[in-house]
């Protein structure tokens, strides 16, 4: 029986791809491969927290919000259910749309897994019913992996019942689980019939993923895990016998105790990795059971973690020729993915709620504050964050370094702004992983390398500066000078203690005095420390500052024009001026600059076109010549695409000019 409601029409596929697959995958030995025998090594994401939502993703989890359905009961206790339907609809057509997946193929991924709930597709408490709604977010979601030429693997989230006692299987320990109840394990194989049903002919299914991280104590072989695995085997060989199966070990996907040999001539063992190293022992027993079976291996699920260990983790599944899949695209207020939805004051406010820490909203203000969060999720208003796609592509194979920002001279070099590439060539940083240990960037903000970054309080700043500074710790910059010439180099730090000590290297020559950083008075009362005048070159150079004593705190390096060639015709004029910003347009960050024949106060703020402010570059900073400030929408700021006026007041003068930004 099935039935068709109404609320997810908008999923509905109306057009349909004209390409085609290379023909259904298969198997054949350790390979997966098309109809002409050409292997597949897949480089997939997954799209968790779309169809089964998490708590850490939304960041409900302090509100006792952490499986799905513990999240739709605290919405349906603000909302009522029929709002909170429609805030599901939304939720669910904003999170992952064909912009999302055609993004996904411009960076170089080839795949994508689906995490769904069973109760996408049939109702909890009427088994053999099914919901055509769920279904037509499957085709649309295949409908638009087809138009870009991308594989779709189907992943049982949520088995009924939950495999494991995690929020992760939506368990409720009030009901018997899929493996205390024969009717769960019953009702589960005929759901991957039906969907084999439905399916048995798409050929970009790259096939399905039976049951994600099943973690229950199940004997030393597994044995309920095995018979369960082979009885939806079968029920899907009944009518599909086109698609690839692929079977998670036990504990989170690492354990394959009792599920081997193999017994279907078309399956992958597919397994997790998550928190430890990127070397062969980690992987070695995986390796041994593929050798002994001659079967594939698909690292499924992954991520989590910083750049670095992106990097090596891609790096030593490339050496052994496996698969993987990230996870996950898109998350709240975080940089270990490639997309970070901001969270908005709304928003906030019902989480705190939530935590304890507000009291209870409205049930209008809560819509309003939900829709925020659900509009918050579409593409173009997330934080996009370069570093992670860069650290899981290129990086992998290219060990140089590419400009993070646009670094110009003269002007303000933001310390969050050095290059991007591996340890070791664009910054080296003392804790950069997390294989076990706990955090690898301590701060947790703008940029997910190991490099440790902190909200910043001071003025004119983007947002964020350099913390946790260790001996031996440095960072480099690519930077852009105009003009060449004799600079002044002011470093603006913050420190608790004073007896910090950095050095600046400058095309790989170090200078040859110390900075010295003395004690401000605390971690975000910041000072200025100057260099001896420096010669710069015209173009392209490269600058290093080297912590030799830790202890504070680095905001940025202000290059100031002493003596300089090329810049007296153009920003020398006995009036204050403000110039066009450049680049313009811009995506990504901007320069403004600005002239003070005397020493005077400047003051940059940068209003939206409605007028609103969004954000003050410089508080009556003291400027004398010209000087170069430097803007980045994107991060904490998180301006869209748009019209934005930059207004300067410089002595008892006052400047606005226009700047488009492309985001």
């Amino acid at each position: 029986m099935r039935i068709k409601l109404s609320c997810l029409l908008i999923f509905i596929v109306v057009t349909f791809s004209v390409t085609g697959a290379e023909g259904f995958l298969r198997t054949e030995g350790k390979k997966i491969v098309d109809a002409n025998g050409t292997e597949i090594v897949f480089k997939g994401m997954g799209l968790g927290g779309w169809l089964v939502p998490e708590g850490y993703m939304l960041h409900t989890s302090s509100g006792g919000g952490n499986s799905p359905s513990e999240i739709k009961t605290l919405i349906l206790d603000l909302l009522g259910e029929a709002d909170t339907e429609e805030f599901y609809d939304n939720y669910r057509a904003n999170y992952v749309k064909r912009e999302d997946i055609q993004r996904m193929k411009e960076f170089g991924f080839n795949s994508i897994r689906l995490p769904f709930h069973y109760d996408n597709i049939t109702p909890r408490n009427q088994p053999g019913v099914y919901l055509e709604e769920g279904f037509a977010i499957f085709d649309s979601l295949l409908s638009w992996c087809e138009d870009n030429e991308m594989y779709l693997i189907l992943d049982m989230h949520c088995a009924p019942g939950g495999q494991s006692d995690e929020n992760i299987s939506d368990y409720d320990p009030l009901f018997p689980s899929l493996w205390e109840s024969e009717a769960n394990r019953e009702r589960t194989v005929d759901i991957w019939k039906e969907i084999a049903t439905r399916y048995k002919d798409k050929e970009w299914i790259a096939g399905y993923d039976l049951i994600n991280e099943p973690k229950w104590e199940l004997g030393p072989n597994n044995q309920l895990l095995r018979e369960l695995y082979i009885d939806i085997t079968n029920a899907i060989r009944e009518v599909d016998t086109n698609h690839i199966l692929y079977i998670e070990g036990n504990w989170y996907a690492t354990d394959f105790a009792g599920l081997t040999p193999p017994w279907d001539d078309n399956m992958v063992y597919s397994f997790h990795k998550y928190w430890n190293a990127n070397d062969q022992g980690a992987i070695q027993y995986l390796l041994d059971i593929r050798n002994q079976h001659n079967i594939p291996l698909w690292l499924g699920e992954t991520g989590e973690n910083s750049n670095v260990w992106f990097t090596e983790l891609i790096q030593l599944m490339a050496t052994h020729n496996i698969g993987w899949a990230f996870w996950p695209h898109k998350k709240f207020d975080s940089i270990a993915g490639m997309f970070s939805a901001p969270i908005s004051e709304q928003y906030q406010q019902v989480l705190n709620y939530w935590n304890g820490s507000a009291p209870r909203p409205s049930a209008a203000f809560a819509k309003v504050a939900l829709q925020t969060m659900t509009d918050a999720l579409l593409l173009e208003n997330c934080v996009y964050r370069p570093d992670v796609i860069d650290a899981m592509f290129r990086q992998v194979e290219d060990n140089s370094a590419v400009p993070f920002a646009d670094n110009m001279v003269p002007g303000k070099v933001y310390a969050v702004n050095y290059d991007m590439g591996r340890r070791g060539v664009t910054y080296q940083d003392v804790d950069y992983q997390n294989i076990g240990g706990g955090a690898y960037n301590n701060g947790y903000s703008y940029r997910n390398d190991g490099v440790d970054i902190e909200e910043c309080s001071d003025d004119s700043t983007i947002g964020y500066n350099v913390g946790w500074m260790d001996n031996t710790e440095w960072l480099k910059y690519t930077v852009n000078v105009q003009y060449p010439g004799t600079y002044k180099v002011r470093f603006r730090a913050a420190s608790s203690g004073g007896g910090g000590k950095l050095k600046l290297v400058y095309n790989g020559t170090a200078l040859q005095s110390l900075i010295n950083i003395d004690n401000t008075g605390g971690w975000q009362n910041w000072s200025d420390f100057h260099t001896d005048t420096i010669e710069l070159n015209a173009g392209e150079n490269s600058i290093l500052v080297q912590v030799i004593f830790d202890n504070f705190n680095l905001h940025y390096l202000d290059f100031i024009p002493v003596n300089v060639s090329g810049i007296d015709d153009e920003t020398t004029p006995e009036q204050f001026n403000l110039y066009q910003n450049y680049p313009n347009p811009f995506n990504g960050s901007t320069n403004i600059k600005v002239y003070a024949p005397v020493e005077s106060d400047a003051s940059i703020e940068i209003f939206d076109s409605l007028g609103q402010l969004v954000k003050v570059i410089a508080n009556k900073e003291k400027i004398q010549g010209t000087h170069v400030y430097s803007w980045e929408p994107t991060g904490a700021n998180n301006a869209g695409s748009g019209v934005y006026l930059v207004k300067a007041t410089i002595g008892e003068q006052t400047f606005t000019k226009k700047m488009i930004y492309l985001k």
